[in-house]
């Protein structure tokens, strides 16, 4: 991959991330409260929905950057004399990559925007410094086994099915896709990968909130999708998959299609 191509993807993977998480934060954070094991209503409801924006509008141009500086160069190394039939797998391994290398930024940043979030009268700025008080940096990665363990299946069901849906749309049409019909595929990719997430979602969404020694602040994953199951059913593991899937579309549309543009404009 040229020197040119990976500061295009990762300042076009930037831009992508900030207008993304920005456009879509008020859903976010309604998602979150709704996943809040004190409910929506006690964690804040409608009040303060943009409580926690200052954590994801610091933490958005890296996470984003990282991933598909990562994802370009993998694939690109990948598909260097891979056979096409190779191409959801080799799509699969360099999202994984990207995902395990973005969350080393994106998880501090989500540990404080999710408190924040459900605790709408505290600035973002003091939950940090409470959380580096009384858990140190391994507090603000609270939640990185739950993260990556939910990115990594999100990622393996959406970018070969994004990269997939792009190959087909180009094929039938005979050129390759615009960058709005690459938003497109976009966001029938993700609203897909976030159905079939969203209970990993939910596990790392109690992770994240729990206090500290509670039997959820370990981070087992097993453990915390049990209890959810044991106390709240189905409608437990699947709670917020409404806005959750309503986000996470058109945050496929946005960032996708913004990846995209921005990529080709810089090329």
């Amino acid at each position: 991959m040229e020197p040119r191509e990976s500061w295009a993807a990762l300042a076009a993977g930037g831009v992508a991330g900030v207008c993304v998480d920005l456009v879509l934060f008020p859903l976010d954070t309604v998602k979150t409260r709704l996943q809040s094991p004190q409910g929506f209503r006690k964690a804040g409801g409608f009040r303060g929905i943009y409580a926690g924006v200052p954590s994801t509008a610091i933490g958005s141009f890296p996470n984003a950057a990282a991933f598909f500086i990562t994802y370009e160069n993998v694939k690109s190394v990948l598909h260097h004399d891979s056979a096409s039939y190779l191409s959801p797998a080799t799509h699969m391994v360099a999202a994984s990559l990207g995902e395990v290398v973005a969350c080393l930024i994106r998880v501090p940043s989500e540990v404080i925007k999710q408190r924040a979030q459900v605790s709408p009268s505290s600035s973002t700025f003091r939950i940090l410094s409470h959380t580096l008080y009384h858990e140190g940096i391994q507090g603000l990665y609270r939640g990185y086994k739950s993260t990556v363990l939910r990115e990594i299946p999100f990622s393996l069901v959406q970018f070969p099915l994004w990269e997939s849906l792009k190959d087909l749309w180009s094929w039938k049409q005979g050129h390759v896709v615009d960058s709005w019909q690459s938003a497109v595929c976009g966001a029938f990719a993700g609203g897909f990968a976030a159905a079939v997430t969203t209970p990993l979602d939910v596990a790392k969404t109690r992770i994240m909130l729990a206090k500290a020694g509670s039997s959820n602040a370990s981070g087992n994953v097993l453990a915390a999708l049990g209890g959810i199951w044991r106390t709240e059913g189905l409608a437990g593991l699947f709670a917020g998959v409404v806005p959750r899937m309503a986000a996470i579309s058109l945050g496929g549309f946005i960032f996708l299609g913004t990846y995209e543009k921005s990529r080709q404009l810089l090329l």
